[in-house]
């Protein structure tokens, strides 16, 4: 889950500048969290069944992870998919921000439980239109060396020859194939960081660990919501990465999984219930962080003098 669109402390600025720095500051967190979104990924595409009957398992933990698409692919491993990561970053976050944003303009959030609501629904606006990119993102990061590759290896070239080809076969509606998967998610992050980061913030205030007005307490706070987030996300997080990878036929449909619920049933009973949990931990370290990140990038980017002018 990404930063949560409620909005930090800072001069005000006009809403249309202030989607625009909110997309841009969760993009920069981006670009330090994307390894850890490579890594997760793996882990979460390993153990399924290859056509041949072998089960792919490469990786035994984040560490391990990491050394291994390090070695594989160089360091440079690390950031595949960043494109493709800002540019969903930029797309889902602008329409999240935005529709949250309106929602406060018009009071929606004052109402019991409306901010879970609008949380949610702004989640899943963003989560469709930032879906094509999502999907480009999971299929580049995918990719590597045959000796580690775990599921299906689609070996796109680029962010724009992937987009390409992904429509060329399976046309505009392929660019959404599964969406299914990523909508749920989202929401489900969504609303649960909403209701846990500022709790979680707050009480690490009490306790009085950091110094008052202290960076630390945010990333605490983050890190303490990001464990209800990740153990509340991960099961979607693991059949929507699921979804996007898997290879289709003629048709465009998927000859592995036929939508969200035939994959949540088909990876219990060939890997178990706790395969749903895969990439558990870099994605816990990831939430935080990220969190943490794009808001302080959020913050400081609103303080600009030039923006105070702009509006």
């Amino acid at each position: 889950m990404e930063a949560s669109p409620r909005r930090p402390a800072a001069p005000s600025v006009s809403p249309p500048v202030d989607f625009v720095l909110g997309a841009t500051a969760c993009c920069l967190a981006c670009v330090f969290t994307n390894p850890l979104e490579v890594v997760k990924t793996r882990l979460q595409l390993q153990g399924e069944l290859r056509p041949q009957g072998s089960y792919q398992r490469h990786y035994r933990g984040v560490l391990q992870a990491v050394a291994a698409v390090s070695q594989a692919d160089g360091l440079r491993g690390l950031q595949k998919g960043l494109a493709a990561g800002l540019l969903y970053q930029g797309l889902m976050n602008s329409v999240r921000f935005g529709f949250y944003s309106h929602t406060e303009d018009i009071g929606l959030t004052q109402h019991p439980g409306g901010t879970l609501a609008a949380g949610a629904v702004a989640g899943a606006l963003g989560a469709f239109v930032g879906s094509p990119a999502y999907l480009v993102k999971t299929h580049l990061q995918a990719q590597t060396a045959a000796a580690v590759a775990v599921g299906h290896q689609h070996n796109h070239k680029s962010i724009s020859g992937a987009f390409e080809a992904i429509y060329r076969r399976q046309g505009l509606l392929g660019l959404w194939r599964g969406v299914s998967g990523a909508v749920p998610r989202v929401m489900v992050g969504s609303s649960v960081q909403l209701a846990t980061f500022a709790s979680a913030r707050e009480w690490v205030a009490r306790q009085q660990w950091f110094k008052e007005g202290s960076w630390m307490v945010a990333l605490a706070g983050g890190m303490i919501s990001s464990v209800a987030v990740t153990v509340a996300m991960t099961p979607f997080d693991v059949v929507s990465t699921r979804l996007y990878n898997q290879p289709v036929d003629e048709t465009g449909t998927g000859k592995n999984y036929r939508g969200f619920f035939d994959c949540v049933v088909r990876v219990s009973e060939k890997e178990g219930i706790l395969a749903l949990y895969k990439g558990f931990g870099p994605a816990y370290l990831r939430l935080g962080p990220h969190t943490v990140l794009s808001l302080l990038f959020w913050d400081e980017l609103r303080r600009v003098p030039y923006w105070q002018q702009a509006t």
